[in-house]
């Protein structure tokens, strides 16, 4: 028996209802569950002509690939640029998959040690597609070893320790190293200037987000009216993957206090209460927004003060919130902190200062 006294209690009269409206019995179904984790990988396309947006990057990508199809070579090493969420991962699989080869996954953090890369380079099969996602964080050693692995097609294995060591060279089949990065900046010249295409990934447009997120909601099998779709697509931040992000919570609402079908109305009401709004801001962009202008007048404030005043880490800020905020217009960097510009105390409701930036 338990020293801890038990306290009865009584749930308020909204959520006895809820509760007796539960049924007890009703556990996660699996091949449903099983059913819908396939639906959500179905979402990624699987050619260049399904991938929806970026149009360059898909010609450019089309001519590397099949002249080196027509060739009978593996295709020159291609560098994937850009924002999160823009497709750069799904643009691997593509390759792997018109190129008719398999595709090995791993990502720069992972490679900590050279060891570690020279493992997965001695399993490669002649033609394979290696991904490496956030390339610019591999580890200076493993980085060392990918220069030879990607201009010569092998590699130096260090056998045994100290004056004893011996290097002995491994050929690795003819690949093609696929790298993703969303801070260009930070690849050193050596591995940069080894990739012989780079594809620059922009953000979406509002019609190519419509396209994907009428595309998504075929696939999850979720009727969506013309007007609802475009409401998501103009809040998605230019990004596929926030779209398909909020039409999956769209469909919740729709389901939950409809009947499934998502009409503007309900789309309006999901994104209300998943706190996005009209412009695409979430409750952290706002409370930025709020102490840069309710807080500190409007700037400039450095980005350490903005951090603590909404209680996130300054890298958070600097690099989730602030690419939009700059990207949308309503906040600007300058050399001595970050300003709200006029948009931003509109979009707040609050009537600009004269001297803040973009005012007419």
């Amino acid at each position: 028996m338990s020293d801890v006294e038990r306290t009865e209690f009584e749930l308020p009269p909204d959520l006895q209802r809820q509760a007796s409206s539960r049924p007890d019995d009703a556990p996660v179904n699996p091949v449903a569950q099983a059913g819908e984790q396939d639906v959500e990988k179905s979402l990624r396309p699987k050619s260049l002509d399904e991938f929806i947006g970026q149009p360059k990057v898909r010609e450019q990508l089309s001519l590397v690939l099949t002249g080196a199809k027509r060739r009978g070579v593996t295709p020159d090493h291609i560098l994937m640029s850009g924002p999160p969420g823009l497709g750069k991962t799904t643009m691997a699989m593509i390759i792997a998959e018109e190129l008719g080869t398999s595709l090995r996954m791993t990502s720069g953090p992972a490679l900590e040690r050279a060891g570690d890369l020279a493992a997965m380079l001695s399993n490669i099969v002649e033609g394979d597609v290696m991904f490496i996602d956030e390339i610019h964080r591999i580890a200076r050693p493993a980085e060392e070893m990918l220069y030879m692995a990607m201009e010569d097609f092998r590699i130096d294995v260090i056998v045994g320790k100290g004056p004893g060591a011996t290097s002995i060279p491994l050929e690795i089949p003819p690949f093609t190293l696929v790298g993703a990065t969303t801070r260009a900046g930070m690849l050193t010249g050596p591995l940069r200037d080894r990739f012989g295409f780079t594809a620059q990934m922009e953000f979406y447009d509002v019609d190519d987000l419509t396209r994907v997120v009428r595309r998504a909601s075929r696939i999850l099998g979720v009727e969506i009216d013309d007007d609802a779709a475009v409401e998501v697509a103009s809040r998605s931040r230019g990004t596929p993957r926030i779209a398909n992000r909020l039409l999956r919570r769209v469909r919740d609402f729709a389901e939950v206090n409809g009947d499934g079908h998502i009409t503007l109305a309900s789309a309006q009401g999901a994104l209300a209460v998943f706190d996005v709004d009209e412009l695409g801001l979430d409750r952290l962009d706002r409370a930025v927004l709020g102490s840069l202008i309710r807080g500190h007048g409007g700037g400039p404030v450095g980005v350490n003060t903005l951090a603590i005043a909404v209680g996130e880490e300054p890298g958070t800020v600097e690099e989730v919130c602030e690419p939009y905020l700059v990207r949308a217009g309503l906040m600007a960097r300058t050399g001595r902190g970050r300003v709200a510009t006029a948009a931003a105390w509109r979009h707040l409701g609050l009537t600009p200062p004269d001297n803040a930036p973009g005012m007419l």
